[in-house]
């Protein structure tokens, strides 16, 4: 079989998207698993089986967590915590992970039920987040701490020293624009939750009393404030 042509993307009897698989995965971590069934859990959804990606998601989380932390604290030696602390937030959310694991192409393998499939858990960054945590959990059981160090230095490069100055979170600098400002603190309320289960979506309003207000849509409650933050930030400061 040629493994460089591109097939459709219809699952195969294991409900994988694609049968290169094991291919894939070595290709990804530099060599095949001794045992790849932990590696397949964290390719499956919840809608395609009740043994899915969730606990190794819990670890990987927790790895990846470790490691871009002590990356940091290498890289910038001289930075206080706070800005480490805006950096690392900046490098581990959702949405950084569901690009590393579309860069990586966990698209083309991921198991899903039907209707995730029909519902577009495909490209959701929840669904492909949560995938490369789990990813990376169950490489740490695999190889360890180091081929995990490894694996996460190459997969985030290029994210971590593309600031010269600590990111501010939207939402920080929204804060410190409405005190600077003499205004009200900004409030965030939830005006819609929509989607299913495995894809929400979720509208968020953020005001500054009656002065200004925006709103966006997230995958999450976090994301969706986030944007909406951006928003505002963006609106105020025209």
């Amino acid at each position: 079989m040629d493994l460089g042509v591109r097939r459709p993307l219809e699952p195969d009897r294991r409900g994988f998207l694609s049968a290169t698989f094991p291919d894939w995965l070595a290709a990804t971590f530099g060599r095949m698993p001794a045992d790849i069934a932990p590696f397949e859990r964290a390719m499956t959804h919840g809608s395609q089986a009740a043994a899915n990606y969730e606990r190794l998601e819990f670890l990987g989380d927790r790895v990846l967590g470790l490691l871009v932390a002590e990356w940091l604290w290498e890289l910038f030696p001289n930075e206080p915590e706070g800005q480490l602390s805006k950096r690392f937030n900046a490098l581990v959310t959702g949405a950084v992970c569901a690009q590393v694991a579309r860069t990586i192409g966990v698209r083309d393998h991921l198991r899903l039920g039907k209707q995730a499939r029909d519902d577009g858990a495909i490209d959701s960054d929840n669904v492909l987040g949560d995938v490369m945590e789990a990813l990376i959990g169950a490489w740490y059981r695999e190889a360890g701490l180091d081929a995990a160090r490894i694996f996460v230095r190459r997969a985030w490069a290029g994210r971590v020293q593309s600031h010269d100055k600590a990111p501010q979170h939207p939402k920080s600098a929204l804060q410190e624009w409405a005190a600077a400002s003499g205004r009200r603190p900004p409030e965030y309320t939830i005006i819609d939750r929509s989607g299913p289960g495995h894809a929400p979506r979720f509208t968020v309003s953020v005001a500054i009393g009656t002065f200004a207000s925006a709103e966006a849509t997230g995958g999450n409650k976090q994301e969706a404030e986030t944007a909406a933050a951006r928003a505002l930030l963006e609106k105020v400061s025209t």
